[in-house]
């Protein structure tokens, strides 16, 4: 009887700490219980959302690489920058901007309105920030942002646009729910991703993605898709709107 007593009072004793334990979990915590975690393939980092392993980073001492001569006509750049739904006062927001590759494009398209460069990286912050001065697109703005966030102001943004860096995300989950905040009510988002359902396209496997998965991603983080454009050579060109 007394070994049972010892044991009933072991076994309320760790019901009422877990029972508190689970009470005070914060909100980050269920967060990140979404994701997993695994030994990283090639290129990738070992952290999982929704079936998919997010790939390593790109450093910007890729930069040649993004600012290569034959980019445009190998990603048909011209003919994605026709295709965005922006009018010549739009706010755009280009995260992941990089060298700014797409950013200094879009700048003349919305001459009224206002480019945001969004990096984390220090080296293409500095990069960007001299760019625009010599280039003299007065409606560039270099914004630092974070791996949660682009720090971008609430209600403002008629498009975000990202080319090949969703896939990068490494806190997927937290950076879509911030871009909800910072786009107008009938803002957009755009995700121009190298086609993962195609075996023969030289890059990187962790690089791509496929519409499938890209779709439910970001209908479970409140978006739905508007357009899938597939005129592009190499990528997809997917619109999205708010829930």
């Amino acid at each position: 009887m007394k070994y049972l007593n010892y044991f009933l009072i072991l076994f309320l004793f760790t019901v009422n700490f877990y029972c508190s334990y689970a009470q005070n979990i914060s909100p980050e915590e269920v967060k990140n219980a979404e994701y997993t975690y695994k030994t990283p393939d090639g290129d990738g980092t070992g952290k999982v959302y929704m079936g998919r392993e997010i790939a390593s980073l790109m450093s910007f001492h890729g930069k040649s690489w993004l600012e290569r001569a034959s980019r445009s006509k190998e990603e048909n750049t011209e003919l994605a920058i026709s295709n965005l739904p922006v009018t010549p006062s739009s706010v755009v927001a280009d995260i992941g901007a990089g060298s700014g590759f797409y950013t200094f494009r879009i700048a003349p398209v919305v001459p009224e309105g206002k480019v945001y460069a969004v990096e984390i990286q220090d080296n293409a912050i500095q990069y960007l920030k001299e760019r625009s001065k010599e280039s003299g697109q007065n409606n560039v703005e270099v914004v630092k942002g974070n791996e949660k966030s682009p720090n971008l102001p609430a209600n403002t943004i008629d498009l975000v646009i990202m080319v090949d860096v969703y896939h990068e995300l490494l806190y997927p989950r937290e950076m879509l729910q911030e871009i909800k905040k910072a786009l107008k009510p009938d803002g957009k988002l755009l995700l121009i991703e190298y086609r993962g359902e195609d075996p023969k396209l030289a890059i990187k496997k962790l690089h791509k993605m496929t519409v499938e998965q890209i779709n439910k991603e970001l209908s479970a983080n409140g978006f739905h898709l508007v357009k899938n454009g597939q005129f592009m050579n190499i990528q997809h060109f997917l619109v999205f709107e708010k829930q």
